[in-house]
């Protein structure tokens, strides 16, 4: 295992973008950068799904990164957007050229149900670039649905596997299969919705965006299965909001909203296609935050 991936928090880190064109704003990558980094994360997952890596041009990559690194000095899980080994090998060495001796591993989707085709995918991608591997296996974006099952027993015969995301629902019954048959670290994702279930059943952490990181950080410093309710009480709080931001379609728009009104990047716009937050549920969104004590 790469000695960088520890348990905890990695902040899944939003791409924002400015004005009429949706340039990269910089300044605002840099303030939650800052703001994830004071929360107390671990380490940073940068041009994940919801960093918008898809929409995002090579150059524009390499500028996103130059920003990140620039402002902390974090460990960094570098997204790799694509399915088919020959560009995720190309994504997975700009990141090793780029992120150097930072770099705790390139995430990497879970691209098929066959443990033939699922660990030579990974094995090619490890030797080509020379990366630990954080697997993702997330269907909702991938498309490929690969029991928890086959995915561990991969895992366990990888080791350059350095940890799994897990955000196949039910989640907490994946982390619990995975955590029995591989070693790694096995992190929670979608938004910490199951948080407090899944480090019941062996999560190391989280691995995922939230607008409010700070409360994941607690909600993970704070468990100890003899005393879940320690963990719960730092998360109940924001557990309406973060199954808020969960909502299918539009979750990338709110959370950039509740960062937006947070004063952590100054627009919040999601790249076409992607969809805006409607207006019908703007007052909703502000109840949530005013509960919170954001107006």
């Amino acid at each position: 295992m790469n000695p960088l991936m520890q348990p905890g928090v990695w902040g899944v880190l939003a791409t924002p973008f400015s004005g009429s064109t949706f340039d990269l704003d910089d300044n605002g990558l840099a303030q939650l950068v800052e703001h994830a980094d004071a929360a107390g994360v671990n380490g940073l997952t940068v041009l994940g799904v919801f960093g918008e890596a898809a929409k995002l041009s090579w150059a524009e990559r390499r500028q996103v990164l130059e920003t990140v690194l620039d402002t902390t000095d974090l460990p960094l899980v570098v997204g790799c957007t694509s399915l088919a080994t020959a560009p995720v090998i190309d994504e997975a060495a700009m990141a090793v050229e780029q992120v150097g001796d930072r770099l705790a591993g390139v995430m990497v989707q879970a691209n098929s149900a066959e443990r033939t085709v699922l660990g030579t995918h990974l094995r090619a991608v490890h030797e080509a670039s020379g990366a630990h591997v954080v697997v993702q296996d997330y269907p909702v974006v991938s498309g490929v649905q690969v029991p928890a099952a086959v995915l561990g027993d991969v895992v366990a015969q990888s080791p350059h596997v350095t940890a799994v995301k897990a955000e196949a629902p039910p989640t907490p019954v994946a982390v619990a299969e995975l955590t029995a048959r591989c070693t790694v670290p096995v992190f929670g994702g979608l938004g910490g919705v199951n948080l407090l279930d899944e480090l019941a059943v062996g999560a190391a952490g989280a691995m995922t965006g939230f607008s409010f990181p700070e409360a994941l950080v607690a909600c993970v410093r704070a468990w100890d299965p003899e005393s879940p309710e320690k963990a719960r009480a730092e998360l109940l709080d924001h557990l309406p909001l973060i199954t808020f931001e969960q909502q299918a379609g539009i979750a990338l728009a709110i959370r950039k909203e509740c960062l937006r009104r947070r004063g952590l990047i100054a627009e919040s716009a999601v790249r076409p296609p992607g969809r805006s937050l409607p207006a019908s549920v703007m007052p909703v969104l502000a109840a949530h935050l005013d509960a919170l004590g954001v107006s």
